[in-house]
């Protein structure tokens, strides 16, 4: 995958340019703990249960950042590591993944959502409240489930 820029786009069909953008496993997941775990560095990153490998991991924080939908600051504890957060556009992808966490929940009998009764029932009740709401929240520097961060 190309990390330094996107000028080859193979279409731009509002579908392929999402995918080739946000579409790939890892960088979901990226997003995924950054939202619902509050996750912030490479190390927290990489602790994730799928077992993303390191040069993996880099390449694609790196091509986050590149596209903007990452920003990259020294963290203010230990200027030796780096904080990841979401810039508003990569805060404009919590309604997808939120949809994909309805999906999930409705199609997989074994995902840990299921478990999270309350948030599901929100989120099918008032989609657009919920992502908001998230959207603000993870803006101001939170996380969905903050106890679930390694």
């Amino acid at each position: 995958m190309n990390t330094t820029c996107k000028a080859d786009i193979r279409s731009h069909c509002a579908v392929n340019y999402g995918v080739e953008i946000f579409g790939d496993r890892w960088s979901l997941l990226i997003i995924r703990d950054i939202v619902f775990a509050g996750k912030k560095t490479y190390g927290e990153f990489l602790k994730s249960e799928e077992g993303i490998a390191t040069n993996v991991l880099a390449s694609r924080l790196a091509f986050l950042e590149a596209q903007g939908i990452l920003s990259r600051a020294p963290s203010p504890a230990d200027r030796r590591k780096d904080f990841y957060t979401l810039t508003e556009k990569g805060l404009d992808l919590i309604p997808i993944l939120l949809n994909i966490v309805v999906w999930s929940a409705k199609h997989d009998s074994k995902s840990y959502v299921r478990r999270r009764k309350e948030f599901v029932a929100d989120l099918n009740r008032s989609p657009v409240e919920v992502s908001d709401a998230v959207k603000a929240l993870v803006r101001n520097g939170g996380c969905v489930f903050p106890e679930s961060k390694e």
